[in-house]
């Protein structure tokens, strides 16, 4: 069974090591889940470098959903998208780590990147505090 890859894109390499480490765990051994942290130095800051190598590792075929923290992550993820130019390649509006979660779980069930795409962006319904 090949699943949609997941890309953590961050501003630190420390961070989307972490948020991928625990998308994995839920993604019980299924999910391809790839972190881009930091700069090319491994300081803070984003790296289209980094993030396109990561692309590649989790691509098995069926797409790759970006998770991106703030600010030039995200710019980051949109160039990645325009350059492509490619449909299988997606950016969800999804808190980081809720987000990745939702959707490591979903792609470990073999779902499209559609419905990965919609689970990652459903982890805003999932409140803390209600």
């Amino acid at each position: 069974m090949t699943v949609v890859g997941i890309v953590i894109i961050s501003h630190s390499r420390t961070l989307a090591e972490g948020v991928a480490e625990v998308a994995r765990a839920m993604g019980v051994g299924q999910a391809v889940v790839e972190p881009a942290g930091g700069d090319s130095e491994g300081g803070l800051g984003t790296s289209i470098d980094l993030a396109e190598a990561a692309v590649a590792a989790a691509d098995g075929g069926d797409g790759v959903l970006l998770l991106a923290d703030l600010g030039s992550s995200v710019l980051t993820a949109r160039t990645l998208i325009e350059d492509a130019e490619r449909d299988d390649l997606l950016l969800a509006d999804a808190p980081l780590v809720e987000g990745a979660v939702a959707a490591a779980s979903m792609a470990a069930t073999g779902a499209d990147l559609a419905t990965v795409h919609a689970a990652a962006e459903s982890a805003f319904e999932h409140r803390k505090t209600r």
